[in-house]
């Protein structure tokens, strides 16, 4: 960008149409608070369908995208940001469609040398039906974020979980199912081009009740987070290792943040998944991560902001 930032007119998208909508918000307002002052004009848009003809009316210098989910993360808004040819944050339209489908992103992670959980899709009527692998296993949208629709069927469980199979059910007709990780659920936030990404450090979360589902990310006290993680320093080393090889293989920009499980008890540790666009609210991880290696959340907005470039 060639405006000085001070000079700068940004748009911050929040909200969107996902079942991610309400954390949006709170990521989006967070963010656009922070660049009150710093900037211009900040413009706070809850994101609908008409998007487009919102920014081509305002015509922002950048776009600050704090979308979660379908939609405002899996690479549609990313196209219509190219096609107005509006600097934007995060990852670009292919980075991001990829990455949301987790099935195939992890098919290019497994080629890139990182270690991802088996399983695969499965019709949600048949999972719905029966067991499609011995329990302990996990259940999950192929395309969705923050733990929404997620469940774990334990073992011993007489049966699958029927609310997969629901006629209400809103994810999907395929869903991923995998082997139950056990042991410590970690994150590491990555920043930075393909080129050259930094990942920061590596969190352990604890969910003070159940598996770390979306009431535990976003609820206040829903987990423990503890940084940097007490692991072996080779297990820590290797957490920040692979997330910065998932953040090229997929082709990320900006922020990422991948998720882990780490079974402690045979040495092994999985990428679950790469978050693009991870939650920017109170609880989230990606900030925590961040002032924690010295950079506040006012400067890692800034820095996303700073970042911005179309093409993605």
């Amino acid at each position: 960008m060639t405006r000085p930032f001070a000079d700068l007119h940004v748009a911050v998208l929040m909200g969107g149409l996902s079942s991610e909508r309400e954390v949006s918000l709170s990521s989006g307002k967070g963010c656009a608070d922070a660049l009150e002052g710093q900037v211009a004009r900040v413009s706070r848009i809850d994101a609908g369908r008409d998007l487009a003809q919102v920014l081509a009316e305002l015509k922002p210098d950048v776009v600050l995208n704090a979308l979660h989910g379908e939609w405002g993360e899996d690479g549609c808004v990313q196209g219509i940001l190219e096609t107005l040819q509006i600097p934007y944050t995060h990852s670009g339209l292919l980075a991001s469609a990829i990455t949301m489908d987790k099935d195939k992103s992890k098919a290019i992670l497994r080629a890139a040398g990182v270690t991802v959980p088996g399983g695969g899709l499965y019709d949600r009527r048949e999972v719905a039906r029966r067991h499609v692998m011995p329990p302990p296993y996990i259940i999950k949208p192929n395309a969705e974020g923050s733990s929404v629709g997620v469940y774990l069927v334990p073992e011993g469980a007489n049966g699958p979980q029927a609310e997969v199979g629901a006629d209400d059910w809103t994810y999907g007709e395929q869903v991923l199912v995998e082997p139950f990780i056990p042991g410590k659920e970690l994150a590491v936030a990555v920043i930075g081009e393909t080129t050259g990404p930094r990942a920061l450090t590596v969190t352990d979360i604890t969910p003070v009740k159940g598996f770390y589902d979306y009431e535990a990310k976003y609820a206040p006290g829903g987990s423990i987070h503890k940084l940097p993680a007490d692991l072996p320093p080779a297990v820590f080393e290797a957490a920040l290792r692979q997330s910065e090889l998932a953040h090229v293989a997929l082709g990320c920009r900006g922020v990422s943040r991948s998720d882990f499980r780490y079974d402690d008890l045979n040495d092994v540790l999985v990428l679950l998944e790469v978050n693009t666009q991870p939650g920017m609210t109170p609880t989230s991880l990606v900030p925590e991560q961040a002032a924690h290696v010295g950079m506040g959340y006012e400067d890692l907005v800034r820095w996303m902001v700073e970042d911005a470039s179309c093409p993605r």
